[in-house]
């Protein structure tokens, strides 16, 4: 029995199981009978001939071979990637797994600070290890994270700083579209362990093949509380509520960690901290900078949320075919290069869901998308953002070079969307054409208004975005939308609901770290690690950061072990 891989695989929308196994059978150029089993891998959508549009299937195969059709297939794909042998994925320990008593016997354990898709994949492999983590996380388990959040939107509760779209079980992607695919390259074996993790953990089995995998706001969270649990039966543990204040560095000029203090005063003993934040610890990254841990800016971009009806996204993208079953809500990329130089792209694109407020800190207005796995919500919403450099932090630096100007900057225009919405966390608001045409949009009645109603929660109080981003940001979009309806034939709908401001496509900041041990250039033992320190850029890429921190981590400790038990233990703040 041979096991091969074969790639790009075309057939048509209406095909069927049979079709699908002669179109194997005809590519391989081999009788039936050889076909003993197929297994999909991935599948995604050619929907370049809307009349034509095509699934493109990668499929693994067992084949029952003699001896001549096993040369003949070699032969045939000797120079081609679309057949090769069924690569081993498996994921694989990097040292040997500790009996996780063995290691709570040794009393320090490793410490992970943030619980989103990096901390919580670190501390899952941490455990697996059996080095028993201890995962901080400022906000709280995301039942009641949930119940702040959607109080917020809904008027019925007050703006929580320390739970809300930003903080809290599961990080910023537990209310998104909970999209699992990452425009950098990843190792298959990372991938495949996040991926199944997740599956184990509750999400939908189809994240497996789909090629552009989500999971849903309401399934993450269903999700999380798996991993939560999953980690402490390995004999982890996880505290909510515990805001990390600062890090405890050794006194001998080393910048050795040795723990870190947490906001109501208690100290935690720690060699091995991994730095989990998420993209809006202002406050961290402030602490962290006043602590002299290496620190340094990072380009991201700002810009708007737009609406359109989901169908007319399906029809511009599907065609005829639109509705149909095994395409589902359409989704878009859109990328514009403009005559300044500045690059406008779509973000975060969410078939089928809904604008939300996403503000970590009172005073300011901030909007992300997500839907549920289903995606049957009426709008398609998507951020359009600009690049911003570190040039155009330099107005906000409180000093040459300040890494930090980039917070200033978000901060900044996050607040004047807070005034131009009313100072009551409505966004402002504009509709497409007077966006293009620079005049206000009056107040309207939602029940008459044609096209799109707003799906923001607080609400959108409608007016002029001019003022709450950059001039330059703001032209930037206006040039790329007329470009954007080429691509997709009614982009350019004159109610299409322009809202803003979407400043946390990324994090402001990047805290340096060795490429080899993969913790602080000039702090020992602190690893910087997902979104806030700028190494991923969504919930795959950051759960696998957490994965390759979490092994660097397991290399630096074990074996052997920090010390033995009967050697005594000086805890860092009895010194302090």
């Amino acid at each position: 029995m041979e096991r091969w891989r074969l790639h790009g695989l075309r057939l048509p929308l209406d095909h069927t199981q049979a079709e699908l196994e002669g179109a194997i059978c005809s590519k391989l150029h081999l009788p039936a009978s050889v076909l003993l089993s197929h297994q999909l891998v991935k599948h995604s959508i050619d929907a370049r001939r809307k009349g034509g549009i095509q699934l493109v299937y990668a499929i693994d195969l067992e084949l029952a071979l003699n001896g001549k059709q096993k040369q003949q297939l070699m032969r045939r794909f000797a120079n081609s990637p679309q057949l090769r042998p069924t690569p081993d994925e498996r994921y694989a320990f990097v040292v040997e797994p500790l009996q996780w008593k063995q290691w709570q016997t040794i009393g320090q354990r490793p410490l992970v600070v943030g619980a989103g898709p990096c901390g919580y994949f670190a501390a899952l492999l941490l455990a697996e290890m059996g080095l028993c983590p201890l995962l901080l996380e400022r906000g709280q388990p995301v039942k009641q994270r949930t119940k702040d959040t959607f109080g917020f939107w809904r008027g019925t509760q007050r703006f929580n700083p320390e739970s809300n779209v930003q903080f809290g079980e599961g990080g910023a992607g537990t209310f998104s579209d909970g999209k699992l695919y990452s425009q950098i390259s990843e190792p298959a074996t990372y991938v495949r362990k996040v991926l199944e993790e997740l599956v184990a953990a509750g999400a939908y089995p189809d994240i497996l093949t789909l090629h552009h995998p989500h999971i849903g706001t309401f399934r993450l969270a269903t999700v999380v509380r798996s991993l939560r649990e999953k980690i402490q039966s390995l004999g982890g543990e996880v505290r909510f509520g515990a805001r990390v204040e600062e890090l405890i560095l050794a006194r001998d000029g080393s910048r050795q960690v040795e723990g870190v203090r947490l906001a109501h005063g208690e100290c935690l003993q720690a060699r091995h901290v991994v730095l989990a934040l998420g993209h809006s610890a202002r406050d961290t990254f402030h602490r962290l900078e006043q602590q002299g841990v290496a620190i340094a800016r990072k380009p991201f971009a700002v810009g708007l949320r737009i609406e359109h009806p989901q169908a007319l996204i399906d029809r511009a993208r599907w065609g005829e075919q639109a509705g149909h079953p095994r395409l589902g809500p359409a989704e878009y990329k859109l990328v514009h290069h403009t005559q300044t130089g500045r690059d406008v792209y779509s973000f975060c694109m969410c078939p089928g869901g809904w604008v939300v407020g996403a503000t970590s800190e009172e005073g300011c207005v901030v909007t992300n998308g997500m839907s549920q796995h289903s995606r049957r919500e009426r709008n398609a919403n998507s951020g359009l953002v600009v690049n911003i450099t570190s040039e155009d932090m330099d107005p906000w630096a409180r000093w040459p070079g300040d890494p930090l100007a980039g917070v200033a900057f978000q901060r900044h225009w996050e607040q004047q969307a807070f005034q131009a919405g009313g100072k009551n966390y409505l966004a402002p608001g504009q509709r497409l054409a007077d966006f293009l045409a620079d005049q206000p949009s009056a107040p309207t009645n939602e029940a008459q208004v044609e096209g799109v109603r707003g799906s923001y929660q607080p609400g959108v109080r409608m007016g002029t975005l001019n003022g709450c981003l950059p001039d330059f940001v703001l032209a930037a979009i206006r040039e790329a939308l007329p470009i954007f309806a080429t691509k997709l034939p009614g982009y350019l709908l004159d109610n299409a609901l322009l809202t803003g401001v979407e400043t946390r496509t990324s994090s402001p900041i990047r805290l340096p770290r060795d490429p080899k041990t993969l913790h602080s250039t000039n702090t020992p033992g602190l690893y910087p690690a997902g979104e806030g320190a700028g190494y991923a850029g969504g919930i795959l890429s950051a759960a696998i950061d957490g994965l390759k921190v979490a092994e660097a981590l397991a290399l630096a400790i074990n074996p052997p072990l920090p010390h033995s038990p009967e050697e005594p233990v000086e805890f860092a703040c009895d010194r302090a």
